[in-house]
């Protein structure tokens, strides 16, 4: 890419953090940081890339799209990050919100259903040299596929109900943020465990895709 094209997308990021999320309430300064300096337009195909900083979600194949840029920062301000996190991501999609996790984070592990989404959004991770990941294809309704713990957890498709394998992962005094509800009637919700149990606190309405697993929607649910 030349420099024309790279400056382009400098501007670009710099309108979207000014524009999309500080005018819509994203204080937090290390979102804005990394949402600043995150190359968004490398984890959307081609066909995409100059809509890379548009606010709306994009599609990304599978039937999957990457998030908004302000559902993104939204997300992430809500899970509270610290450099000691150790972050569950559920849907790894294109990684791009992978890459902003890892960059506020000790560590994530992040869970992909679709084998061609999570290798695209290793290879685009590896060329930027984030190396605090780690990947799993399976199942994301049921959590990490290894009996552990989690600071974090973030889901980025909608459930129709809280999973039962999450919140049991979920550290107490920890912090899940995940869209709830069926096409339609989601919201966005932020729940934290205390002295093991779950509470919970509506955001917004959201639009994502649905949750597909055991524990989530079936194949042709929404």
């Amino acid at each position: 890419m030349d420099m024309a094209g790279k400056d382009r997308f400098a501007a670009d990021r710099r309108r979207m953090v000014q524009e999309d999320l500080q005018q819509r309430g994203i204080t937090d300064p290390g979102v804005l940081e990394v949402m600043g300096r995150i190359p968004r337009e490398q984890f959307v195909p081609e066909a995409y890339r100059l809509q890379a900083y548009a606010d709306g979600p994009l599609p990304i194949g599978m039937g999957q799209t990457i998030s908004q840029p302000y559902i993104v920062a939204l997300m992430t301000q809500e899970l509270r990050l610290n450099s000691f996190c150790e972050v569950l991501e559920i849907g790894t999609g294109s990684g791009y919100q992978t890459a902003i996790l890892a960059a506020l984070s000790r560590k994530v592990f992040t869970v992909e259903r679709f084998r061609q989404l999570s290798e695209s959004a290793q290879a685009v991770l590896g060329r930027l040299g984030i190396d605090n990941v780690e990947f799993y294809i399976g199942d994301g309704t049921c959590g990490w596929h290894r009996r552990r713990k989690f600071d974090r957890i973030i889901v980025s498709a909608a459930a129709p109900q809280i999973p039962d394998p999450l919140e049991r992962m979920l550290a107490d005094g920890g912090v899940l943020v995940l869209p709830v509800g069926r096409a339609g009637m989601q919201e966005l919700v932020a729940c934290q465990k205390v002295a093991g149990k779950l509470t919970e606190r509506p955001i917004c309405s959201v639009r994502f895709v649905p949750l597909v697993g055991k524990c989530g929607f079936g194949e042709n649910e929404d």
